[in-house]
Order: C-alpha cells, then sequence, then structure tokens
C-alpha cells in the first residue's frame, strides 16, 4: 500500500490526511480547529494561528507514525493564505518529503476546494465551478489540472467574509456564517429592503460591500446591536441573505446562460449554506445542468481535498525539489486569469 500525505494550513484549520494512492481511498483524516480561539477577537489573528499550527501539526504527524513507512508522497497548501501560516505546513513537508526523499507536491488552495468533490471519486472534468469561501467568491471554468479560467470573480468581499462581518456588526460570535445562516432560517426576509449588488449593472462580476454597508444602517436606525431584539436581528439576517443569494444567482445566470458545460460544481466553506445550496440547485436545474456538491465535512479547509489533487498532480508528474517551493500569501485574482 502506497500513501499520499497532505497537510493544510492555509488558515486556521490544521490538517493532515493520508490517501491510498492506487485506489483514492481517503485512509486517515485529522483537523483541528481553531475557531474557539480566534472567537474572542471576533476573527482570525494570524500570528496567533501560526503558533497554534507550531503545535497542532507535530501533534497530528505523530498520530500518522504508524502509516510513515507506506508514505510515497507528500502534498501541501502553498498558496493562497495566511503567510505566516502557510509556512508552518510547508516546512513541515519539506522537512518530511527532504528526510525521507519522497515527492512533493505543491497544491493551490482554490483548486483543492475543486477536487473536494473527487474524494474517493473518480476525477470529472469539466466543470464550471462556482467557488464561494471566506476568502475568495468566483466562476472557474475547469478542463484540467492546469486548465482553469476565472469567469467572474468579486470586487471587494467574499461571500464567507461577508457573513463573518454582518455577524459582527450585530454583536454576534464567529464564525459568522453558520450563525446567521440560522437566524435567517426564523426571519422574515421582507422586512428590510435591502439593496442587491449591481442589479441594473451588465458587469459579471461580484460585490457586497454596498449590501454590507446597507446592513450597517439598518443596524443603526434600530439603535446598534445593543438595540436590536433577537426578531430584529433574524429578520435582518433573512434580508441579508435573501439579498446576497439574489445578487449570486442573477450574475451567475448569466454565465449558464451562455455556458455549454453541463456539469456545474458549488464549492468552499460557504457552500455549506443549506439556502445557497438550494438555489443553485434550482438555476442548475431551471437551465438543464447538473450540480455537484462535496460532502459538508469536505467542504471547508481540510487536508483530504489536498491529497486528493495531490493525487492527480502527482500521476501528472507535477512534483518539485523541495527547495522550489514557496509560499504565496493571497494575491489578487481577476476575471481572464488562469489557475
Amino acid at each position: 500500500m502506497s500513501l499520499l500525505l497532505s497537510i493544510e494550513s492555509s488558515c486556521d484549520d490544521s490538517s493532515l490526511a493520508l490517501t491510498e494512492i492506487e485506489s483514492r481511498r481517503l485512509l486517515w483524516h485529522r483537523k483541528i480547529s481553531q475557531e474557539a480561539e480566534h472567537a474572542r477577537y471576533g476573527g482570525v489573528v494570524p500570528e496567533l494561528a501560526s503558533r497554534l499550527h507550531a503545535v497542532d501539526l507535530p501533534n497530528l504527524l505523530e498520530q500518522a507514525q504508524p502509516y510513515f513507512d507506506e508514505i510515497a508522497a507528500v502534498a501541501v497548501t502553498n498558496e493562497p493564505g495566511l503567510a505566516v501560516t502557510l509556512n508552518e505546513g510547508v516546512m513541515m513537508a519539506k522537512a518530511f518529503a527532504t528526510l525521507r526523499k519522497l515527492p512533493l507536491i505543491p497544491v493551490h488552495h482554490l483548486k483543492g476546494h475543486i477536487w473536494s468533490l473527487f474524494i474517493e471519486k473518480p476525477t470529472r472534468l469539466p466543470l464550471l465551478v462556482i467557488l464561494i469561501s471566506g476568502g475568495h467568491t468566483m466562476v472557474l471554468q475547469v478542463r484540467g489540472l492546469r486548465e482553469m479560467e476565472i469567469l467572474a470573480t468579486s470586487m471587494d468581499d467574499s461571500v464567507g467574509e461577508s457573513y463573518d462581518k454582518v455577524a459582527k456588526m450585530m454583536g454576534l460570535g464567529y464564525p459568522g456564517g453558520p450563525i446567521v445562516e440560522a437566524l435567517a432560517r426564523e426571519g422574515d426576509a421582507e422586512r428590510f429592503d435591502l439593496p442587491v449588488p449591481l442589479r441594473n449593472s451588465p458587469l459579471i462580476a461580484f460585490s457586497l460591500s454596498g449590501l454590507k454597508n446597507a446592513v450597517r444602517l439598518s443596524i443603526e436606525k434600530l439603535g446598534g446591536p445593543e438595540g436590536m431584539s433577537e426578531q430584529d436581528r433574524r429578520d435582518l439576517a433573512a434580508s441579508f441573505q435573501k439579498a446576497l443569494i439574489a445578487h449570486l444567482i442573477q450574475k451567475i445566470r448569466k454565465i449558464l446562460a451562455k455556458e455549454p458545460i453541463p456539469n456545474v460544481a458549488l464549492v468552499g466553506g460557504a457552500s455549506t449554506n443549506l439556502a445557497i445550496r438550494s438555489a443553485f440547485e434550482g438555476l442548475c436545474a431551471e437551465y438543464g445542468k447538473r450540480l455537484h456538491t462535496a460532502p459538508l465535512e469536505f467542504c471547508t479547509d481540510n487536508a483530504a481535498m489536498i491529497g486528493r489533487y495531490g493525487l492527480d498532480a502527482l500521476e501528472a508528474g507535477l512534483s518539485v525539489p523541495p527547495e522550489e517551493i514557496t509560499v504565496s500569501a493571497n494575491r489578487k485574482l481577476q476575471s481572464g486569469m488562469k489557475l
């Protein structure tokens, strides 16, 4: 049995996985979340995240020790993300691969999210991918490991970031996505007349800063977070989510109308939102396309998805010498760019 060790540390989750190379079977997967530590600060603190990775990643690697002799290759996230946290995973991967003389595969984090669809499954391409996460909102045309084009991206805040900021403005906890989604299920989405971003613009792009500001003004009219009742929070969450989904659907509808690829995928941490999933299921049905989603446990950051991409990259001969792997933090991704 030959295994691929994969490592993920792009933000606030330490994760390792072992995937059987021949069968694609996910043999072992562990993840340590830092949410509780960062919640007291209302968001991720990079230096704290780095220190926690420095403790958690070696602990996870020790748990994998019984499999060490079976490991034949290593894959690691090296971009994009927080440089100080990416470094923790990359340094571990370089050391392990160098000591054991193993192939080392750098993995783009967003490609990992796309390949989360194929965990323990064959790769199925081409795909039209809608990626919504804490740091990114974009639509990509994916035809291969190195054949990915960005068709549309965000001009400002991502979907996940917007949920977190709205939660913070309402005096709620972190991470904000699950909290706002839960409130929205019990709220009146018609109570607050929030604007749908870029509704009258022909531009195929995403922008949520204006909607976020409209939420802020609504909170101020209610007397700030201290003056809001629980029903106020539910209704505002529902109204915010309704406008956000309407914005996503309106823009992506224009892409689906002219895109011949029959298979559409929704990936990324924010794709765990069931209201967003339901909206895209309806949109895809309207255009006769099939929507693919990853299991909920693999939508957020995890090493299993990094390993799954790593399998295809290893087969394609995309390993590199350890000294050639560098860390690249967040860079501006724009429409027309290749990944």
